[in-house]
């Protein structure tokens, strides 16, 4: 079986930044998958040829969420394994923490089912998958130290 290496980037697109830490919402899209299950996750994507990860994240999220964000800071990376059309893939995901910046929740994009503003406080309970859950959890220590700037 033939191994591709493939690079997506994507984000967490915050409103409320600069207020209370209970205001904060983040816009998540929800797929469904095989069985039928909505499942959360952060907006990502390929990064195009061109386009640096911080430049397809603001992209993706846009295309997937319908709201504009402005990368602020790294959030780390994510990698697994996944086969594929006879194909194993190892995929990296570079995820960034983004200030909302306008637009509005649309879930327009064919390979989003919904789309919704969720508080940063239920991000644990929402998010489908650990990695993502663990992304949340440093974008919280990096908005703190933005906020104590």
């Amino acid at each position: 079986m033939r191994t591709v290496d493939e690079t997506s980037a994507g984000g967490l697109v915050v409103v409320g930044l600069d207020g209370p830490p209970q205001a904060r919402k983040a816009a998540l899209i929800g797929r469904t998958d095989r069985r039928g299950r909505l499942l959360w996750s952060l907006p990502k994507g390929h990064i195009e040829a061109g386009e640096t990860a911080e430049q397809a994240a603001e992209r993706e999220v846009a295309e997937e969420t319908g709201i504009n964000g402005g990368v602020l800071a790294p959030l780390g990376s994510i990698d697994y394994w996944f086969v594929t059309d006879g194909r194993r893939v190892h995929k990296t995901v570079h995820h960034y923490l983004l200030r909302f910046l306008g637009g509005e929740l649309s879930d327009a994009d064919m390979e989003v089912t919904e789309v919704a503003w969720v508080p940063l406080a239920e991000m644990d309970s929402r998010l489908a998958y650990a990695d993502e859950r663990r992304l949340v959890r440093t974008a919280d220590a990096v908005i703190s130290g933005l906020n104590g700037r």
